[in-house]
């Protein structure tokens, strides 16, 4: 009832602030603003809601379809300790790019990975100091509209879809609904896998209310891998510590406990949190204590290549600590999706499409 009233006292800085983003799109659309347009494809990838709806797995599905290209990420570089653009090299960790390019980088060899918070800049960089570059995907760019995609992805959430929410600060959306117009495709992530025909129906329904006409629809749900070790021990036992610094555990949470793990306890961090040494050393007490003794520590991707870090490596490798793959995998139309991605990038490197 409280989280009620408060949506309702908030809806008018709703109101103001949606028809401040509609304001500036109309610009954009009318080339009022311009939008930056490049020679190369440049796939977007983005959302309507604030975090937490998928983008890293599948931007991560786009750099393995892709892989027969010369690819290039570029991303803001959330929460990093530098400015401006960035190139990621051997010297480069989660702190001085971002959680999620240093996970490109580190689990992507032959893709270039790069930061900064001028997209437009940040192509141009790129193009100058790597000509050969034949594809470059955007992470999280669906509100940088000074940048015209040559292919624009929306990921929402099967939980949270966007046509349910409202926008900040009363919901979690970034932009009017109709944002979603700007789609070329959607892909609905973190799909239970026995999703039903009738409800895909319902959700389609949904979001050509406010899609693209012609845009297609794709389901998508997560497919986890074994457990990976990074410290001590080869495989987790079944009483475990979950350690998450993510915008939404849940799916996670889901899959372990349907793999019969028991979470002793949750430690969910903030989404792009920066691991320290008396964060290690909370999880040593941890393990201490009686109830605790013999856990592992289960931890995702993302949050391992922040583990890593110099300062804090030597602990790491002292506790019983394991992360948990994760990939996209389709629920139907997955050959589609991928012809759609590959055609587009041929056709643009034939000059056929001009956006």
């Amino acid at each position: 009832m409280m989280v009620k009233k408060l949506k309702l006292l908030l809806l008018p800085f709703s109101l103001l602030y949606g028809r401040i983003m509609a304001l500036r799109n109309a610009l954009y659309d009318k080339d009022v603003l311009h939008a930056h347009r490049f020679a190369l494809p440049v796939i977007a990838v983005g959302n309507l809601t604030v975090g937490g709806t998928g983008k890293t797995p599948h931007v991560e599905y786009l750099l393995r379809l892709l892989a027969p290209y010369q690819v290039a990420t570029l991303s803001r570089g959330y929460k990093r300790s530098t400015k401006g653009f960035v190139l990621a090299s051997e010297q480069a960790s989660a702190t001085t790019v971002g959680d999620e390019p240093f996970q490109y980088y580190k689990d992507f060899g032959s893709v270039t990975v790069a930061v900064c918070e001028d997209r437009v800049q940040g192509i141009k960089q790129l193009q100058h100091l790597k000509p050969e570059l034949e594809v470059i995907v955007l992470d999280d760019a669906m509100q940088h509209r000074a940048v015209q995609p040559s292919l624009n992805l929306l990921i929402t959430d099967y939980r949270r879809p966007f046509y349910k929410d409202f926008v900040l600060p009363a919901g979690l959306l970034r932009e009017p609904r109709g944002g979603a117009r700007r789609a070329d495709a959607v892909l609905v992530s973190k799909c239970p896998e026995n999703l039903q025909p009738d409800e895909k129906e319902n959700i389609m329904r949904s979001i050509r209310r406010y899609s693209s006409p012609g845009a297609p629809i794709y389901f998508t749900s997560y497919r986890y891998g074994e457990a990976v070790g990074m410290g001590m021990g080869t495989r987790p036992g079944k009483e475990v510590i979950l350690l998450t610094g993510i915008a939404n555990a849940g799916p996670l949470v889901e899959h372990l406990l349907k793999k019969g793990f028991i979470i002793l306890q949750h430690l969910a961090f903030p989404d792009h949190h920066h691991y320290t040494l008396q964060d290690l050393q909370r999880l040593q007490e941890l393990l201490r204590k009686e109830k605790h003794t013999g856990a592992s520590i289960i931890t995702t991707r993302k949050d391992a290549v922040k583990l890593t870090a110099p300062t804090l490596a030597t602990v790491t490798a002292s506790l019983p600590l394991f992360y948990i793959p994760v990939q996209v995998d389709f629920l139907n139309n997955r050959q589609q999706f991928d012809q759609l991605i590959l055609q587009h990038v041929k056709a643009l490197e034939h000059g056929q499409i001009n956006k």
